[in-house]
């Protein structure tokens, strides 16, 4: 079985094709980015019907394949921005209509886990979710795909963008912040927020803009505290929920999770646990639609040809999805 996935939540829109075995044959997409400023839901919107029907011609070309080679499209339905995840939707229909294929909606919260599962084989992994909207701990327990801590306000990847826009950044900020974080040489105190398994960032961004324009501190060593001190806060939870669980393994999702140093605080609590780390490679961290594309055929068997019954789902939750696939 060959499965197509379109990925829309935010700020990309991308196109997957992925085999039942797990070999991705394609994986395009396109980013929306700014010179200044953060994301505009109806900029991404335009960005992405701008560029829909290139990134799909892009996949099939570089998969080699025709639409009437695909068995099954998956399509991202929520959580994300409602004006680019109804593109999508409107895409993934289209193609499925006028092609006679089933389609099926995708919760991309899991996809994120379940494309890291795939990639490092891990088992039964604490997925650390990081990314602009949602930053949760996540582990299967139960039937469900449980949070066992989340943020309590924003999410990570845009509590970095919003304090990289402060200091003149364009869009996305994170792989910037992480630039100018390596040149940081003096840890900065920031608050330190963690709240039972959840993590809040509101107070550490005011608390960073406020040191920003006094002019006290180098920009860079603002940066490397910042780092320290929420990946700090991530890692902890983390660690929380493989002790809770009982779980030996640790997988990265989200495009925050492309950060190194993130990567590396990961990798040493995992050691010193006796724990498994896995982070797959950046072009699966991030917003992608072969993790869209994998997550459809995993629930292949709830697709279905009614079509003008799909719909988006921008604020649904990852513990909202009843998980019939795994074991």
């Amino acid at each position: 079985m060959i499965c197509l996935g379109i990925e829309s939540t935010a700020h990309t829109f991308g196109c997957g094709i992925i085999s039942s075995k797990g070999k991705i044959l394609a994986n395009a997409r396109k980013l929306f980015t700014t010179e200044q400023g953060g994301i505009n839901p109806s900029e991404a919107k335009e960005h992405h019907e701008s560029f829909k029907e290139e990134v799909v011609d892009s996949a099939l070309k570089e998969a080699k394949l025709n639409v009437s080679d695909i068995d099954l499209i998956s399509f991202s339905q929520g959580p994300g921005l409602a004006p680019s995840l109804w593109v999508g939707r409107n895409k993934a229909v289209e193609l499925a209509e006028q092609n006679d294929i089933p389609i099926v909606g995708i919760n991309h919260c899991i996809a994120h886990l379940e494309i890291g599962k795939l990639k490092s084989k891990a088992r039964d992994p604490v997925l650390l979710y990081c990314s602009g909207a949602n930053t949760q701990v996540i582990a299967f327990e139960s039937g469900k795909y449980r949070i066992f801590g989340e943020t309590l306000d924003q999410g990570i990847g845009n509590f970095i963008d919003s304090f990289a826009r402060h200091i003149g950044l364009g869009f996305p900020g994170g792989p910037k912040i992480e630039k100018l974080a390596l040149k940081g040489k003096n840890y900065v105190g920031l608050p330190y927020v963690v709240k039972g398994m959840d993590v809040s960032f509101s107070g550490i961004l005011t608390n960073l803009k406020r040191k920003y324009d006094s002019r006290s501190y180098k920009t860079e060593d603002l940066c490397y505290s910042l780092q320290e001190t929420v990946f700090a806060m991530m890692v902890e939870t983390a660690e929380r929920a493989m002790a809770h669980c009982g779980k030996k393994e640790l997988v990265l999702g989200g495009g925050v999770a492309c950060n190194k140093r993130l990567q590396e605080m990961c990798k040493i609590m995992c050691g010193e646990r006796g724990a498994k780390f896995f982070a797959p490679e950046n072009s699966l961290l991030v917003d992608n639609g072969a993790m869209i594309a994998w997550q459809g055929i995993l629930q292949r068997k709830t697709a279905s040809k009614n079509y003008s019954e799909m719909h988006v789902h921008p604020y649904e939750r990852t513990d909202d999805v009843s998980v019939d696939w795994c074991e």
